[in-house]
């Protein structure tokens, strides 16, 4: 099949059409583990870093968060804000390769749900992430697992228009690499752990049928 190769932005555009309703199971594996991560967040203030639809940033505000969202797609930030629940939460149009424009030490919790596959410079970002998160704060980041690249998968759709395969750029981030980001700006991990497709999710989503058992999502609980 013949693929298109994007910039990450250009793919994400375009990914804003399908992307709440293209039965993604990486997805589906992952929410239910960033709010295991972040715990209760009533009347907490909850930054949402790569917020794409508002998927975790909706959540959170349902749930009682004073969310702020973040994301540098128009596209995808113009669903987000078309979803039930967006006004009561702050979105902002940035990109996350460059310093984030909030104040220093403001949330008390901070997701950056599968973003850092796109990201070159992780140290950079993580530096981030802690310098906006409280002293008591939690950090949750997740991210496609790599051992998905040993399968050739990266963060890719099906484009509606063109009906080809597109994938947005990605870097080659391994494991180790997320870990020495957070480690090298200070970050102390307070949790960490690896997801596999198992059968429920296998039978529920047809498309994760094909990784039965193979790793699929990584999560870093990080505290400043």
């Amino acid at each position: 099949m013949a693929v298109d190769h994007l910039s990450t932005k250009e793919g994400y555009d375009r990914w804003a059409e399908v992307y709440d309703t293209d039965g993604n199971p990486l997805v589906a594996l992952e929410e239910p583990e960033v709010d295991r991560v972040l715990g209760d967040v009533t009347g907490l203030a909850v930054a949402d870093i790569g917020t794409g639809t508002g998927r975790h940033a909706v959540r959170l505000a349902a749930a009682g968060a004073r969310v702020t969202a973040v994301d540098f797609s128009e596209q995808m930030l113009a669903r987000a804000r078309a979803k039930a629940g967006a006004l009561d939460i702050a979105f902002v149009c940035h990109d996350l390769t460059h310093g984030l424009p909030l104040a220093d030490a403001s949330f008390d919790r901070v997701v950056c749900g599968l973003v850092v596959d796109h990201i070159a410079d992780l140290a950079g970002l993580f530096g981030e992430l802690k310098r906006i998160t409280r002293p008591d704060g939690i950090i949750a980041v997740s991210v496609m697992h790599p051992a998905m690249m040993l399968k050739g998968v990266q963060a890719r759709f099906t484009d509606p228009t063109t009906g080809r395969e597109t994938r947005p750029a990605s870097h080659p981030n391994q494991l180790s690499d997320y870990v020495r980001a957070a480690v090298t700006v200070g970050l102390g991990i307070a949790h960490i752990s690896e997801h596999a497709v198992d059968a429920e999710l296998a039978a529920r989503l047809p498309r994760a049928q094909k990784y039965l058992g193979w790793p699929m999502l990584f999560l870093l609980g990080l505290r400043p």
